[in-house]
């Protein structure tokens, strides 16, 4: 770690530098037996995230958990256990699909965490360095192993760099004091479905001697400041992949800037270095010499949404894509979820950065029956173009962060637009409620960043809207072109991006199919 005088260290290292956060793993059945009103305050609210306990101010006692789940593949067992976890806490407990392929658990008793960790355990899932200054999880392609166009599984590599950083789901010393976080993508497809650009490490498809990957450094959104993702102008084989990321993460851990947080993520090492005195040090720290990028990579499609019925590369077989609007889960959901994937498929569950779900491998003489299922009417294999793409924060319900609530209204206005509106193709809306950027608005086709606005003498919960954000080909970062706007007067403004540059259509309907706008405005 950089040197610095201790008086002018943030809050956040002084608290790291008093005490690693991976060492209240060991204090946690402690913690849990005398509550967590008896917590030391850090301890509470900073060091518990380490093993990806997170207490929520606005629903104190109930905590939430983040999972790992490299390339977001879970087992059909996994997914019970996490679904059992949940349902002892009825209405109260929820999972949230992310948009890092991953899943949160919402409505946990603390006295209950030491038996979950021990059934996570059991069943191989972890939570550990999920959040805080760690490497947060892993993405990489959804059809990994199952895409016939595919040019690379990344299965094993996101499971490697996760084993590396993680010591195999136990917690690693090594790379739990981080400047900010960091994260982590790999894709081997040719249409970019992990958004490599918004990671401050992407690997990307490339040929050059052989297959391979060029490297991307630098992206990140926060409050302060939104980059893309860079060339570090280097080539890798798969096999240099692993200890190319652990000698970029170790520059970073070790040179980062920590003095102001707000400036602490990668992209501002780079800035301060200069690119070429970065590429300089990667090279030292990884031992031997970096080769120059291919002239270019091998991303050529559009985005896919993986939403539907598609046959994959093996005969016969063939994965279903469902909308899971918002990424929101029941536990009977996931039962469900977890029933289906057992039943029909290889007892194994997929997520996607959309928040969406893919069961693979069901063989074509299943499919049929796969589509009567009663779920299906929730979670669907043919949902409206607005609901198919809409991707939403926790919002207000559950973060105190955020400044509106995102789910409920997300999936309320993008209901009462399919029924206004018809559209000839998918509009991604993305809402987040603060501008964090958790729902990344900026590579969205439309993105709501939530804000308080000022109308008639009251505040009120809006949004500052973006636009011109592109994912897969020539992926790019949308820009702000309204602010301030309140959120019960969004839905018109909505209606008209989408019928002037769009090509909507106006839906013919009758007056009671049109819902008040002061129902969505509740919402």
């Amino acid at each position: 770690m950089t040197e610095t005088g201790s008086e002018k260290l943030n809050k956040f290292e002084k608290l790291k530098a008093e005490k690693d956060g991976l060492l209240v793993k060991q204090e946690i059945s402690e913690f849990a037996r005398k509550g967590w009103e008896s917590m030391e305050e850090n301890d509470l609210n900073h060091r518990l995230k380490w093993l990806g306990v997170f207490f929520r101010p606005v629903t104190p006692g109930k905590f939430m958990m983040r999972m790992r789940i490299p390339n977001g593949i879970l087992t059909s067992t996994q997914m019970c256990v996490l679904a059992e976890v949940i349902q002892r806490y009825d209405k109260e407990g929820s999972a949230d699909i992310t948009t890092r392929q991953n899943i949160q658990l919402r409505g946990i008793d603390f006295s209950d965490i030491p038996n979950i960790f021990n059934k996570f355990h059991k069943v191989g899932l972890t939570s550990i360095q999920s959040g805080m200054d760690n490497v947060r999880n892993i993405t990489g392609d959804p059809l990994a192993g199952l895409d016939a166009n595919e040019l690379y599984d990344t299965r094993e590599l996101v499971q490697q760099i996760q084993d590396l950083l993680t010591n195999r789901g136990e917690g690693n010393p090594e790379f739990t004091n981080l400047p900010r976080k960091f994260n982590i993508a790999v894709t081997g497809g040719k249409d970019n479905s992990i958004h490599a650009e918004i990671n401050d490490l992407a690997f990307v498809p490339a040929f050059k001697e052989g297959f391979g990957f060029n490297v991307l450094v630098g992206g990140f959104f926060s409050g302060k400041r939104c980059e893309a993702a860079i060339p570090l102008n280097v080539w890798v084989k798969p096999e240099e992949v692993v200890s190319l990321s652990k000698a970029i993460v170790e520059i970073f851990r070790d040179h980062g800037l920590r003095l102001n947080r707000q400036k602490a993520r990668l992209m501002w090492l780079i800035d301060e270095w200069g690119l070429e005195k970065f590429r300089d040090e990667v090279e030292k720290q990884w031992g031997k010499s970096l080769q120059t990028a291919a002239p270019k990579d091998e991303i050529d499609w559009e985005k896919r949404d993986h939403i539907g019925v598609y046959p994959q590369k093996q005969p016969g077989l063939n994965y279903v894509g469902l909308n899971i609007p918002v990424g929101r889960l029941t536990a009977d959901d996931m039962f469900e979820l977890a029933r289906l994937a057992e039943v029909y498929g290889s007892g194994e569950i997929r997520f996607t950065v959309e928040q969406n779900a893919i069961i693979p491998n069901i063989h074509d003489s299943a499919l049929n029956t796969l589509l009567t299922e009663p779920i299906l009417k929730k979670f669907s294999v043919s949902p409206g173009l607005l609901m198919r793409s809409v991707v939403s924060c926790t919002g207000a319900q559950f973060c105190n962060f955020a400044l509106i609530e995102t789910k409920k209204r997300a999936i309320a206005m993008t209901e009462a637009l399919e029924q206004e509106l018809i559209l000839s193709k998918p509009v991604r809306i993305h809402w987040t409620g603060c501008p964090n950027s958790c729902g990344q608005p900026q590579v969205a086709d439309i993105g709501l960043m939530g804000t308080k606005v000022r109308k008639n003498g009251q505040t009120l919960e809006g949004v500052d809207i973006y636009m011109g954000g592109k994912v897969g080909k020539d992926a790019r970062l949308g820009t702000c072109i309204q602010k301030s706007v309140a959120c019960e007067d969004l839905q018109p403004i909505l209606k008209d991006i989408l019928l002037k540059q769009f090509g909507a259509k106006v839906r013919e309907q009758t007056a009671d199919q049109i819902r008040p706008q002061s129902q969505i405005a509740k919402n």
